[in-house]
Protein backbone atom coordinates (compact mmCIF):
# COMPACT_ATOMS: atom_id res chain seq x y z
CA UNK A 1 0.00 0.00 0.00
CA UNK A 2 2.88 2.36 0.80
CA UNK A 3 4.37 1.92 -2.68
CA UNK A 4 1.36 3.50 -4.42
CA UNK A 5 1.64 6.91 -2.68
CA UNK A 6 5.37 6.93 -3.44
CA UNK A 7 4.70 6.23 -7.12
CA UNK A 8 2.07 8.96 -7.22
CA UNK A 9 4.46 11.37 -5.53
CA UNK A 10 7.16 10.51 -8.06
CA UNK A 11 4.79 11.03 -10.98
CA UNK A 12 3.65 14.36 -9.55
CA UNK A 13 7.27 15.49 -9.18
CA UNK A 14 8.04 14.51 -12.78
CA UNK A 15 4.93 16.39 -13.93
CA UNK A 16 5.97 19.51 -12.05
CA UNK A 17 9.49 19.33 -13.52
CA UNK A 18 8.06 18.87 -17.01
CA UNK A 19 5.71 21.82 -16.56
CA UNK A 20 8.53 24.04 -15.26
CA UNK A 21 10.74 23.01 -18.16
CA UNK A 22 8.02 23.78 -20.68
CA UNK A 23 7.29 27.12 -19.01
CA UNK A 24 10.94 28.15 -19.19
CA UNK A 25 11.36 26.95 -22.76
CA UNK A 26 8.16 28.62 -24.02
CA UNK A 27 8.75 31.88 -22.17
CA UNK A 28 5.58 31.52 -20.11
CA UNK A 29 7.72 31.71 -16.97
CA UNK A 30 9.99 34.74 -16.87
CA UNK A 31 13.32 34.33 -15.12
CA UNK A 32 16.53 36.36 -15.44
CA UNK A 33 18.32 35.42 -18.67
CA UNK A 34 21.44 34.22 -16.86
CA UNK A 35 19.33 31.65 -14.97
CA UNK A 36 17.27 30.54 -17.95
CA UNK A 37 18.91 27.45 -19.48
CA UNK A 38 17.22 28.12 -22.84
CA UNK A 39 18.38 31.72 -23.09
CA UNK A 40 21.19 32.34 -25.62
CA UNK A 41 24.79 32.11 -24.50
CA UNK A 42 26.24 35.52 -23.65
CA UNK A 43 30.03 35.54 -23.89
CA UNK A 44 30.43 38.57 -21.61
CA UNK A 45 28.07 37.29 -18.90
CA UNK A 46 29.65 36.06 -15.68
CA UNK A 47 29.73 32.23 -15.79
CA UNK A 48 27.38 30.24 -13.59
CA UNK A 49 26.15 26.64 -13.35
CA UNK A 50 24.20 26.99 -16.60
CA UNK A 51 26.94 28.47 -18.75
CA UNK A 52 28.49 25.19 -19.88
CA UNK A 53 25.03 23.86 -20.77
CA UNK A 54 24.39 26.96 -22.88
CA UNK A 55 27.80 26.62 -24.53
CA UNK A 56 27.17 22.99 -25.45
CA UNK A 57 23.70 23.78 -26.72
CA UNK A 58 24.98 26.62 -28.91
CA UNK A 59 27.87 24.49 -30.17
CA UNK A 60 25.49 21.78 -31.40
CA UNK A 61 23.38 24.16 -33.50
CA UNK A 62 24.89 25.81 -36.59
CA UNK A 63 22.92 29.05 -36.44
CA UNK A 64 23.05 29.37 -32.66
CA UNK A 65 26.80 28.87 -32.68
CA UNK A 66 27.29 31.58 -35.29
CA UNK A 67 25.00 33.95 -33.41
CA UNK A 68 26.92 33.41 -30.18
CA UNK A 69 30.29 33.72 -31.92
CA UNK A 70 29.22 37.05 -33.42
CA UNK A 71 29.45 38.50 -29.89
CA UNK A 72 33.15 37.66 -29.65
CA UNK A 73 36.04 40.00 -30.41
CA UNK A 74 37.09 37.92 -33.41
CA UNK A 75 38.26 38.69 -36.92
CA UNK A 76 36.59 35.58 -38.32
CA UNK A 77 35.53 34.79 -41.88
CA UNK A 78 33.15 31.87 -42.55
CA UNK A 79 34.68 29.05 -44.59
CA UNK A 80 32.83 26.89 -47.07
CA UNK A 81 32.12 23.39 -45.78
CA UNK A 82 34.52 20.94 -47.33
CA UNK A 83 35.76 17.35 -47.32
CA UNK A 84 39.49 17.00 -47.91
CA UNK A 85 39.96 13.27 -47.35
CA UNK A 86 38.69 10.21 -45.54
CA UNK A 87 37.56 11.56 -42.16
CA UNK A 88 39.00 14.98 -42.94
CA UNK A 89 37.36 18.31 -43.57
CA UNK A 90 35.12 20.68 -41.70
CA UNK A 91 31.71 22.29 -41.60
CA UNK A 92 30.62 25.48 -39.90
CA UNK A 93 34.23 26.62 -39.61
CA UNK A 94 35.93 30.01 -39.74
CA UNK A 95 39.23 31.47 -40.83
CA UNK A 96 40.41 33.36 -37.77
CA UNK A 97 42.87 36.19 -38.31
CA UNK A 98 42.60 37.60 -34.79
CA UNK A 99 40.83 36.76 -31.57
CA UNK A 100 40.64 39.28 -28.70
CA UNK A 101 44.43 39.30 -29.10
CA UNK A 102 46.81 38.94 -32.04
CA UNK A 103 47.40 35.38 -33.27
CA UNK A 104 50.01 35.73 -36.00
CA UNK A 105 49.28 33.26 -38.80
CA UNK A 106 45.50 32.90 -39.40
CA UNK A 107 44.00 29.47 -38.77
CA UNK A 108 40.83 27.51 -39.51
CA UNK A 109 38.69 26.48 -36.56
CA UNK A 110 35.23 24.99 -36.19
CA UNK A 111 32.56 27.27 -34.79
CA UNK A 112 32.19 25.22 -31.63
CA UNK A 113 35.92 25.36 -30.91
CA UNK A 114 36.11 29.05 -31.78
CA UNK A 115 33.29 29.67 -29.32
CA UNK A 116 35.17 27.78 -26.59
CA UNK A 117 38.29 29.78 -27.43
CA UNK A 118 36.37 33.04 -27.06
CA UNK A 119 34.97 31.94 -23.69
CA UNK A 120 38.43 30.93 -22.46
CA UNK A 121 39.99 34.24 -23.47
CA UNK A 122 37.15 36.21 -21.91
CA UNK A 123 36.93 34.33 -18.61
CA UNK A 124 40.36 32.79 -17.96
CA UNK A 125 43.28 33.96 -20.06
CA UNK A 126 43.52 37.64 -19.21
CA UNK A 127 42.59 37.12 -15.58
CA UNK A 128 45.44 34.62 -15.21
CA UNK A 129 47.88 36.98 -16.96
CA UNK A 130 47.14 39.98 -14.75
CA UNK A 131 47.05 37.86 -11.57
CA UNK A 132 50.32 36.00 -12.09
CA UNK A 133 52.29 38.25 -14.44
CA UNK A 134 50.87 41.73 -13.93
CA UNK A 135 50.36 42.35 -17.65
CA UNK A 136 47.64 41.35 -20.14
CA UNK A 137 48.28 39.00 -23.03
CA UNK A 138 48.80 40.74 -26.38
CA UNK A 139 49.43 37.74 -28.62
CA UNK A 140 48.94 33.99 -28.69
CA UNK A 141 51.67 31.96 -30.38
CA UNK A 142 50.37 28.74 -31.92
CA UNK A 143 51.23 25.68 -33.99
CA UNK A 144 48.03 25.80 -36.02
CA UNK A 145 44.72 24.01 -36.06
CA UNK A 146 43.35 22.19 -39.10
CA UNK A 147 45.43 19.31 -40.49
CA UNK A 148 44.23 16.13 -42.19
CA UNK A 149 46.15 13.64 -40.07
CA UNK A 150 45.85 10.82 -37.58
CA UNK A 151 46.64 11.04 -33.88
CA UNK A 152 50.39 11.59 -33.52
CA UNK A 153 50.73 11.07 -37.27
CA UNK A 154 50.47 7.30 -36.90
CA UNK A 155 49.62 5.15 -39.89
CA UNK A 156 46.25 3.49 -39.51
CA UNK A 157 45.38 5.37 -36.34
CA UNK A 158 42.28 7.36 -35.50
CA UNK A 159 41.86 10.77 -36.97
CA UNK A 160 42.99 13.66 -34.80
CA UNK A 161 40.54 16.40 -33.83
CA UNK A 162 42.78 18.57 -35.98
CA UNK A 163 41.38 16.71 -39.00
CA UNK A 164 37.98 18.34 -38.44
CA UNK A 165 39.29 21.78 -37.37
CA UNK A 166 38.14 21.13 -33.81
CA UNK A 167 41.63 21.40 -32.25
CA UNK A 168 44.08 24.25 -31.73
CA UNK A 169 47.68 24.02 -30.48
CA UNK A 170 48.92 26.88 -28.27
CA UNK A 171 52.69 27.24 -27.92
CA UNK A 172 52.94 30.39 -25.83
CA UNK A 173 52.00 33.98 -25.18
CA UNK A 174 53.45 37.47 -25.60
CA UNK A 175 52.42 40.00 -22.97
CA UNK A 176 51.67 43.67 -23.53
CA UNK A 177 54.88 44.55 -21.69
CA UNK A 178 56.86 42.50 -24.21
CA UNK A 179 57.58 39.42 -22.11
CA UNK A 180 57.24 36.04 -23.81
CA UNK A 181 55.96 32.95 -22.00
CA UNK A 182 56.40 29.58 -23.70
CA UNK A 183 55.00 26.20 -22.72
CA UNK A 184 58.38 24.69 -23.58
CA UNK A 185 60.75 26.12 -21.03
CA UNK A 186 58.32 27.92 -18.73
CA UNK A 187 56.24 24.91 -17.68
CA UNK A 188 58.11 23.76 -14.58
CA UNK A 189 58.82 20.07 -14.14
CA UNK A 190 56.36 18.02 -12.11
CA UNK A 191 54.30 20.08 -9.66
CA UNK A 192 56.86 22.87 -9.37
CA UNK A 193 54.93 25.99 -10.24
CA UNK A 194 57.21 28.27 -8.23
CA UNK A 195 57.73 30.83 -10.99
CA UNK A 196 55.03 33.31 -12.02
CA UNK A 197 55.28 31.99 -15.59
CA UNK A 198 54.65 28.40 -14.50
CA UNK A 199 51.72 29.47 -12.31
CA UNK A 200 50.26 31.43 -15.23
CA UNK A 201 50.54 28.48 -17.60
CA UNK A 202 48.81 26.17 -15.13
CA UNK A 203 46.03 28.70 -14.62
CA UNK A 204 45.36 29.07 -18.34
CA UNK A 205 45.48 25.27 -18.78
CA UNK A 206 43.00 24.78 -15.95
CA UNK A 207 40.81 27.56 -17.31
CA UNK A 208 40.75 25.97 -20.76
CA UNK A 209 39.34 22.80 -19.20
CA UNK A 210 36.18 24.74 -18.30
CA UNK A 211 35.40 25.46 -21.95
CA UNK A 212 37.05 22.79 -24.08
CA UNK A 213 36.38 19.05 -23.94
CA UNK A 214 40.02 17.98 -24.25
CA UNK A 215 43.02 19.93 -22.96
CA UNK A 216 46.44 18.29 -23.12
CA UNK A 217 49.79 19.71 -22.07
CA UNK A 218 53.22 18.71 -20.76
CA UNK A 219 51.73 16.64 -17.93
CA UNK A 220 50.04 14.37 -20.48
CA UNK A 221 52.97 13.10 -22.56
CA UNK A 222 56.17 14.16 -24.30
CA UNK A 223 54.32 14.91 -27.53
CA UNK A 224 52.69 17.87 -25.75
CA UNK A 225 55.81 19.13 -24.00
CA UNK A 226 55.83 22.32 -26.06
CA UNK A 227 52.15 23.19 -26.39
CA UNK A 228 48.61 22.99 -25.09
CA UNK A 229 46.25 21.01 -27.31
CA UNK A 230 42.69 22.30 -26.85
CA UNK A 231 39.71 20.75 -28.65
CA UNK A 232 35.97 20.25 -28.68
CA UNK A 233 34.65 16.71 -29.15
CA UNK A 234 36.36 13.39 -28.52
CA UNK A 235 35.37 12.86 -24.87
CA UNK A 236 36.50 14.76 -21.78
CA UNK A 237 40.11 14.91 -20.63
CA UNK A 238 42.11 17.60 -18.83
CA UNK A 239 45.82 16.86 -18.37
Amino acid sequence: MEAQPRRLGGLLLLLLVALATWALWSGALRVPERWNPWAPLRIDAAPNLLTRFKLDRAASDRDACRAALAQAALDATPLEDRVTGDGCGFDNAFRIARTSVAVGEPFALSCRSALALAMWERHALQQAATTHLGSPVARIEHFGSYACRNLYGREGGRRSRHATADAFDIAGFVLEDGRRVRVLGDWAAGDDASTPEAAFLRAVRDGACDWFDVVLGPDYNDAHADHFHVARGGGRLCR
